[in-house]
């Protein structure tokens, strides 16, 4: 008796992208859209200059920047993956328990299941990195602000640390979903596109997303690095006493009593000085007098 095929359309239970491994020959088509290559690869530019600058001091802002600006990307991957094209969206990879089941279990049978989009597995990844990455954040942003002590200090620790290990389990991943359906999945995440059916691949690349995406982020980084500079420079002022920011009576800025160089004077001598000389030569004058006076009475 023979089983009836069950069609994409007709089960609930099989992703419309599901197809085993495409011929070598197959068409390429767009897969990813240009908003989902650009959080992407800020994503890991972003998280390996926050993971390197972790332990430095001097590069502070990097890190706290980077950790926010991972944040944004975030959450601008979950408002996508609402509102975006077809593979970007959540509804089309996040599946069930039972979907990831059997992918694990094509993958022993040696037949592996190929989704032209994210497979089971890889969807998990990604909502387990989303989430670190916003433990990750706010985390952060807690420490920074010194608040929760060293209970939120080890979780920030924690949460990175897991994170370095599910980036490592995602890599080796790629790596073996690669091999087993012969495609390279980095490239693909570079140029968009994937061996795949004409009826898979999205229309619009949304360009016009992802320059906005590019702009936001490069604009954060501008504001947050101008911060450098402008801080400091406020921090020095507010140190400063106050009699130090009083103008001097002549408006040049000098402290109160402070001698004052003559500018007039080509010898550098100052006002204090010449009146000090001027006092010793009326005192000099005074006394020749007396001792005239003097002489005048013997």
């Amino acid at each position: 008796m023979n089983t009836p095929s069950v069609s994409r359309a007709e089960s609930p239970t099989v992703p419309a992208d599901l197809d085993h491994n495409p011929p070598a020959t197959a068409a390429k088509v767009l897969v990813w859209d240009a908003p989902v290559r650009v959080f992407h690869w800020f994503m890991v530019a972003c998280f390996a200059g926050a993971w390197l600058s972790a332990e430095s001091e001097r590069w502070r802002l990097l890190h706290v920047t980077l950790g926010y600006t991972m944040v944004g990307l975030v959450l601008f991957r979950l408002v996508w993956g609402l509102v975006g094209t077809r593979h970007a969206r959540f509804a089309s990879f996040v599946r069930g328990p039972a979907a990831v089941q059997r992918y694990f279990a094509a993958i022993v049978r040696g037949r592996p299941e190929h989704h032209t989009g994210h497979n089971p597995a890889g969807a998990l990844a990604i909502l387990a990195l989303l989430g670190l990455t916003l433990v990750i954040g706010a985390s952060g942003w807690a420490n920074y602000n010194d608040i929760g002590g060293d209970v939120v200090a080890e979780l920030h620790e924690l949460a990175a640390n897991s994170m370095i290990a599910l980036i490592g389990l995602h890599l080796a991943a790629v790596l073996l979903s690669s091999k087993l359906h012969g495609e390279n999945l980095v490239a693909a995440m570079v140029s968009g596109r994937k061996p795949g059916r004409p009826e898979d691949g999205v229309r619009c690349a949304w360009t016009s997303v992802a320059a906005l995406l590019l702009v936001a982020v490069l604009g954060f980084w501008y504001v947050q690095w101008q911060e450098r500079y402008i801080a400091p420079e406020q921090d020095a002022v507010a140190d400063r006493p106050a009699a130090q920011l009083a103008l001097h009576g002549d408006g040049s800025g000098a402290q109160p009593g402070a001698p004052v160089i003559d500018r007039r004077a080509g010898d550098g001598r100052t006002h204090d000085g010449r009146a000090t000389e001027q006092r010793g030569a009326e005192g000099r004058s005074s006394a020749d007098g007396r001792r005239h006076r003097g002489g005048d009475d013997d």
